[in-house]
């Protein structure tokens, strides 16, 4: 199949805080070790539990976590908080209108024009499937479940509901319907419409495809993931772009033989990059500054780095950047690590993390950057901390 040369692989958690060696050097290089310090989060009002922390992000000028908080009894309700400095927080107050939204388990966060909106779920009903719902916040700052009618998330065809993003064209939300790629549009994060089978993005007889992440970039939309041919076991890692979000070009990244999908996606002053999981080991591609995110030869391979391990999914948990600085966060087989590159994604430094983080049943970790400092939650499955430190050049 043409476009599978080259050195591709998307890395499943984009590039940390940085350094980078000769590939003549075959010595590991020392990795990074930021001051890391706790910070507490309140547990909000209601019954009590303990900390379920899904992702995080930085919005003009405030932090932002999500997850829910966990009763003994299996209960949850949704959580989040936010922050001006990284160490002191408040929760934010939420207004669930519906019986799962009162259960939900918020997982993603996207910021436009200082709001937030999240997605969150909670499974249940017959099939146990996850029942999507998402908020937007209000003038207060409190987040407010927007309604919804079941099929707009859910329904015989729904598969996911993976990342939100906002821009000037309003919010898009990616994922995945039984006929492949597929995004959910508003204006304003209060009516969220399905778009479905669009074609170039959603699955082809030839081709099967999985959306899993979206940025707003200049002109339009930028939406990753991969796609399977009929003939063959392994994906090949894509980017779709769209001015409006209903009409969609489909751009094929420089692949191999490999499985290979794009999990994440993040701009980084004028440069995009897109991250992933090739093979055995995570990738980073790059489009080359200035370039039309639809101009499939202007994107490249930059780097590949990390393991993933055998014999469990592996993927690019979070990605973010500042600067020259490019952060990733993976999970592999045996845990879930930060990395980062100082080199445009070329090159890789593992983040000494401040606790353990094992990978395996309810775990996850991310990772989000704003003005010089860099907060990271892990959630190892019983009990979830929150962490931050300057980002300081290595």
């Amino acid at each position: 199949m043409t476009g599978r040369r080259g050195i591709a692989v998307l890395g499943a958690v984009v590039v940390l805080l940085g350094g980078c060696r000769s590939t003549r050097d075959e010595s590991p290089p020392e990795p990074v070790r930021p001051m890391w310090q706790a910070a507490t989060l309140p547990v909000p009002p209601g019954a009590p539990g303990r900390l379920m922390l899904r992702d995080a992000a930085a919005c003009a000028g405030r932090w932002y976590v999500v997850g829910a908080i966990g009763g003994p009894d299996g209960a949850t309700r949704p959580a989040a908080w936010r922050s001006t400095d990284g160490h002191t927080w408040s929760s934010l107050p939420l207004h669930p209108i519906s019986y799962y939204g009162e259960r939900a388990i918020l997982y993603a966060v996207g910021c436009h024009q200082g709001r937030i909106s999240v997605i969150g779920a909670r499974a249940g009903g017959a099939h146990g499937n996850p029942r999507v719902r998402t908020w937007r916040q209000d003038a207060e700052g409190g987040l407010v479940e927007v309604s919804a009618e079941f099929e707009v998330y859910g329904g015989p065809e729904a598969v996911s509901a993976s990342r939100i993003a906002g821009g000037a064209g309003g919010w898009l939300i990616a994922g995945a319907r039984s006929g492949g790629a597929a995004v959910w549009l508003s204006a304003d994060a209060t009516d969220f419409r399905l778009v479905d089978r669009a074609p170039a993005l959603a699955s082809e007889p030839a081709l099967s495809t999985l959306a899993t992440d979206a940025l707003a970039v200049s002109g339009g939309w930028l939406v990753s993931g991969a796609g399977r041919p009929t003939e063959r076991a392994d994906r090949d890692p894509f980017v779709w772009f769209s001015a409006d979000g209903r009409g969609w070009a489909r751009v094929a990244l420089p692949s191999t033989v490999d499985d290979e999908i794009v999990q994440r996606l993040v701009q980084v002053g004028p440069t995009v990059y897109a991250v992933g999981v090739r093979g055995s080991a995570f990738q980073a591609w790059v489009l080359d500054a200035g370039a039309a995110p639809s101009d499939g030869a202007r994107w490249r391979v930059a780097g590949r780095f990390g393991a993933t391990g055998v014999g469990a999914v592996a993927g690019v948990e979070a990605a973010a950047g500042a600067g020259a600085v490019l952060l990733a966060m993976t999970l592999g087989a045996a845990d879930h690590r930060l990395w980062r590159s100082d080199a445009g994604g070329t090159s890789w430094v593992s983040v000494v993390l401040p606790i353990q983080a094992p990978a395996g049943g309810d775990t996850s970790a991310t990772v989000a950057v704003l003005d010089g400092r860099v907060v990271i939650a892990i959630d190892g499955g019983t009990a979830a901390t929150l962490w931050s430190a300057p980002l300081e050049p290595t």
